[in-house]
């Protein structure tokens, strides 16, 4: 697998997108399911940012956080799904998820009931293991709305999943 390294993360590149999709899809997939707080949707949202990347991949692979560019085009377009999905099925929610096995209940609970701009930095920060930086950057977002948001979400928590902010 021919690779980019980029120095001020620890993300390897791939230069083939097919190797990008094989070392990050599966996470992908995980933290949109995470995010977006629905097992279908997570994993609709994942595949529809892949094909995304991939028609842009020229240009993506450039960027400094690819995995980053990628998790907000996906989260972007669960974020719009979510909001057809209500406005066809009417005061109903988007559908239960089931929890997956590696995610602890009462966790994934406490992140689902998180506002959606809020449970993106703590899957980015938490589960993805980004940077401020880099969450800022995949959100398009002042760093500081990253740390306002991860504060506020971790106070509503009640400092759950502790660690540094």
């Amino acid at each position: 697998m021919e690779t980019m390294h980029d120095s001020e993360t620890s993300m390897v590149v791939p230069q083939k997108f097919e190797d990008f999709y094989k070392a990050y899809r599966p996470k992908l997939a995980r933290a949109l399911v995470l995010a977006l707080g629905d097992h279908e949707l997570g994993i609709e949202a994942a595949d529809e940012a892949m094909v995304r990347t991939y028609q842009q991949w020229r240009r993506v692979r450039t960027y400094r956080n690819p995995m980053g560019w990628t998790y907000r085009v996906g989260v972007n377009w669960g974020r719009s799904r979510l909001r057809s999905l209500r406005r066809e099925v009417s005061g109903e929610g988007a559908g239960d998820s089931t929890p997956s096995p590696e995610t602890e209940v009462g966790v994934r609970q406490m992140i689902e009931a998180l506002p959606l701009d809020q449970r993106t930095v703590v899957v980015l920060r938490y589960y993805l293991g980004f940077s401020t930086e880099d969450t800022a950057e995949a959100l398009g977002v002042k760093q500081g709305t990253v740390k306002s948001r991860l504060s506020r979400a971790l106070d509503r928590m009640g400092g759950s999943l502790g660690g540094e902010r």
